[in-house]
């Protein structure tokens, strides 16, 4: 009986030599037929039997990436393949503090688990389905057989209720890919089904290497307010924006030493959604795809990338500014949380004695929402039962007014411990806008 690790050897020598007869055919063929300047030779990976390396190690090849409010998948080495295990199931999930739905998700997760290797890895991802519907899983912009490509019905055949499939193949390229069901997408991915797939570089060179190296997956969802489940036949006016799978304030810092060069990697699975991502007090440099690295001339520096829908994008940047710096999607309505919708418009509004009037059939009415939305969450107003307010939580100088796709990155100087929340920024004395006083006014010759 021929075991996996002598079937991995005869495959590298196996491939090995084809690859030098391919070089010698290709050139070849490229006398006469040269391959046209700026295109390059495989846009799939080159031979998918390519053969496979020792499987990297974090710490040793590569510094393992951080998904704020998730984790990374665990794994094992058996001859010389990583083997990871995603169980597809129902998983009741808080998306931030009041608002919980029945979700489906990867090993107890929504989103599922990072799943972290390294480029030459012999990989084999076992997938158990507990869910009550056939599934499949769709490693997405990752190079493989066709065969395990994961799009049910025409690549592979679903995997039923109770059942475990296996898929295998080496990994022939890095970046930051993902993964999700490609069986009933619209049902299945609007339900949670998705996770991020980080592949790192077999020999990364110091352009590479960054001290803080974070993952985040966009999505949106439907939850009516008082449901218990996502509705998955919406649209549009998605009323939960998330970064992986959490609405602000139920959304994880990125916390970050002054002076790191600090990489994010967003990858965006909304339904219908693109999304332009905003961080303050600093630009960034893109610097790849889910195609690729760019080359360092063609890097833009931005302080806002769109994600389309599908995509992933890298960027980079040095934190070199200390401070609470917003992170968010700078589409306004996506930085609401659910009760930010379907609300009659009533900016303008002149009330009266219409409270007055009100409070003698319903004691405590107060019309809402003539000055803006800000003061819904200022003023603490209860929301339904399994719900959340429109916008945010508490902050160091009153209510922040976001919510959503929302987060804050935290820079510090001299911090000791980047895995732990450091509170609010303490600012520097004359480093906080504040009201002008009167002699301000008169001395510069603003009239207010």
């Amino acid at each position: 009986m021929v075991t996996r690790r002598e079937a991995l050897a005869t495959t590298a020598a196996v491939a090995s030599g084809a690859m030098l007869l391919g070089r010698a055919s290709s050139a070849a063929a490229n006398q006469s037929e040269p391959t046209p300047p700026g295109w390059g030779r495989s846009y799939s990976g080159g031979p998918p039997d390519a053969p496979a390396q020792a499987p990297g190690l974090p710490g040793r090849d590569y510094t393992p990436a951080i998904t704020p409010n998730g984790t990374a998948l665990p794994f094992k080495i058996v001859e010389g393949v990583k083997v990871f295990h995603l169980t597809a199931e129902e998983v009741l999930h808080e998306f931030a503090p009041g608002l919980k739905a029945k979700c489906w998700g990867y090993n107890g997760r929504v989103h599922g688990p990072t799943i972290e290797a390294v480029e030459g890895d012999r990989v084999s991802i076992y997938v158990t389905n507990r869910l009550i519907a056939p599934t499949s899983v769709h490693w997405h912009g990752v190079f493989l057989p066709n065969g395990m490509d994961g799009v049910a019905g025409l690549t592979q055949a679903v995997i039923k209720p109770g059942e475990t499939f296996k898929y295998e193949f080496t990994l022939r390229q890095h970046g930051t890919f993902m993964y999700h069901s490609h069986h009933d997408e619209m049902t299945q991915m609007a339900l949670g089904m998705m996770g991020m797939l980080v592949i790192h570089p077999r020999r990364p060179t110091a352009a590479y290497r960054v001290d803080r190296d974070f993952a985040l997956l966009l999505s949106e969802w439907h939850i009516k307010p008082g449901a218990e489940r996502p509705d998955p036949n919406k649209m549009n006016d998605f009323n939960v924006l998330t970064l992986n799978a959490k609405a602000f304030p139920g959304t994880a810092p990125l916390v970050c030493k002054k002076g790191d060069r600090v990489r994010i990697r967003l990858g965006n699975l909304s339904a219908m959604d693109h999304h332009p991502i905003h961080l303050h007090g600093h630009f960034f440099k893109v610097v790849a795809t889910e195609g690729g690295q760019i080359p360092q001339a063609a890097q833009a520096p931005a302080s806002t990338v769109l994600v389309p829908v599908g995509s992933t994008r890298d960027v980079e940047f040095i934190a070199d500014a200390p401070g609470d710096w917003a992170l968010h999607c700078h589409m306004t309505h996506h930085v609401m949380n659910q009760m930010g919708h379907d609300i009659p418009n009533l900016i303008g509004l002149k009330a009266g004695d219409l409270d007055q009037k009100l409070r003698r059939l319903l004691p405590g009415y107060m019309t809402m929402g003539q000055d803006g939305m800000g003061e819904m969450g200022e003023m603490g107003m209860a929301a339904p039962k399994n719900s959340i307010p429109m916008v945010g939580d508490r902050g160091p100088f009153g209510y922040i007014t976001m919510g959503g796709m929302f987060t804050i990155v935290k820079v510090r100087d001299g911090l000791a411990d980047t895995n732990a929340d450091p509170g609010w920024y303490a600012h520097p004395p004359g480093t906080v806008a504040s009201k002008a006083l009167a002699d301000e006014l008169k001395r510069d010759g603003i009239d207010a």
